[in-house]
């Protein structure tokens, strides 16, 4: 089964905006970037399942950050790298 960014987000949002929201944005960044720091110890550690695991949550984390900011995260994708030349 495959999920678009979108649908990501929306899952987010169903399961976590509430808490997210009440947690605060600068808390739930911060929960973000240790994700962030987990991701780089799974990949110093060269652990495929945790890597795998690591990039799920950083993405579940970065998915409830821009909900908490109302940002699309598919459609500032798609402006910044599909609808521009590359950098």
């Amino acid at each position: 089964m495959g999920l678009t960014l979108r649908e990501v987000q929306e899952l987010m949002m169903k399961y976590y905006f509430e808490r997210d929201s009440a947690r605060g944005l600068y808390a739930t960044f911060t929960w973000f970037v240790e994700e962030v720091g987990e991701l780089a110890d799974a990949l110093l550690s060269n652990d495929k399942a945790k890597i795998e695991e690591e990039l799920a949550d950083v993405l579940a984390w970065l998915a409830s950050v821009a909900n908490l900011v109302n940002i699309d995260m598919e459609e500032s994708f798609i402006k910044k790298y599909l609808n521009s030349k590359p950098p």
